[in-house]
């Protein structure tokens, strides 16, 4: 099967393909190289995808359509994976602009790209920063969603909103997945896990934001995968098996939002502790206030993804956060640069 893999270059769509590729499939990925984190990481990642003669890659941004285009036109995708995105919800406050290109206009493209080639399964990358100030607990699929405390969960929104009304209009199935941070080796720079490891090694202060008070849905990068790679065997419209659970499959078109994580939060100060024990070294802690467009905890409920595909994360934050230190010292990452500005 041939698969079209957006963000390719990226965090999870790095793995993405990987995990493909090793599957057996042909993967064409699609990406920018956009200087939000060091270049030289992503450049890493696509290196070593390349080593399979099953690989090929397109360099270009999501709103440039006749690149998102001609990266389709290598090999016609029967399934299409949309894991591109401007990320990170601080940054969404100094970049607004950013969010918008990629995280709407930039899905767009690849709407269109999926109405003029029809795949068998669309399938698109949201957050978990979508329930914004829900405070039911856990965040059911059902759920409303309508108050994003950021832009970037705003444009995430957006794009969801899009896909449904492309699967309705152009029968496209469609299904988006709602990430619940995910972690592990080759992760971004401007990520937690990432900068506190880097912190800690180097003996700075850790940066600890709602005073440590929080807790966050961890979910280990080779978990998400293998929910990505069951779910797109579950194509709405095509497969429709009834969920033992409350279903999103929407009653206008083949079309389905599924929650991926373990729905087991951890609180930020035992993340921190896993961190220490793996490095060896206490950190030094810099308590702040929250920052705006976070939120206190976040906390999946998975039910839908087991009825779906028999499988829920369950990897132990202690077991994820000793493979991204092992990787990390491996990669030497005394080069790679933090997030910093888009340039204009």
């Amino acid at each position: 099967m041939h698969i079209l893999v957006t963000g390719a270059a990226g965090f999870i769509g790095f793995h993405v393909a990987r995990r493909l590729l090793e599957d057996g499939h042909s993967v064409t990925g699609f990406d920018g190289m956009t200087s939000y984190y060091d270049v030289a990481l992503k450049r890493a990642r696509v290196s070593l995808l390349r080593d399979s003669p099953h690989f090929s890659f397109v360099e270009g941004m999501l709103e440039d359509r006749e690149a998102l285009s001609h990266a389709a036109g290598l090999q016609h995708p029967e399934i299409i994976l949309h894991l591109a995105a401007q990320a990170g919800v601080r940054y969404s406050i100094e970049a607004p602009e950013a969010y918008i290109d990629s995280n709407l206009r930039g899905s767009w493209s690849v709407l269109e790209l999926a109405r003029a080639l029809k795949p068998r399964h669309l399938l698109m990358a949201s957050t978990s920063s979508v329930y914004g100030a829900n405070e039911h607990v856990p965040f059911g699929e059902c759920d409303r969603a309508d108050e994003p405390l950021s832009l970037y969960a705003a444009t995430k929104k957006g794009m969801e909103a899009m896909a449904h009304s492309y699967a309705h209009l152009f029968d496209i199935p469609s299904t988006m997945f709602r990430f619940f941070t995910v972690y592990g080796p080759w992760g971004r720079p401007d990520m937690a896990l990432f900068k506190f490891v880097d912190a800690i090694s180097a003996g700075r202060p850790i940066d600890v934001y709602g005073h440590g008070k929080m807790a966050r849905d961890f979910t280990y990068i080779d978990d998400l995968v293998e929910a990505i790679i069951r779910l797109a065997a579950v194509v709405p419209g095509e497969d429709n098996r009834q969920a033992t659970v409350a279903d999103t499959l929407s009653r206008n078109a083949p079309y389905r939002v599924v929650n991926i994580a373990g729905g087991r939060p951890t609180p930020l100060m035992d993340f921190i502790a896993a961190i220490e024990a793996c490095l060896g070294s206490k950190a030094e802690l810099n308590m702040m206030d929250m920052q705006p467009g976070d939120v206190p905890q976040t906390f999946a409920e998975p039910a839908l993804l087991k009825a779906l595909t028999g499988y829920v994360p369950g990897t132990p934050v202690e077991a994820g956060v000793r493979a991204f230190v092992q990787w990390y010292r491996e990669y030497r990452p005394e080069s790679v640069a933090v997030a910093h500005p888009i340039p204009a």
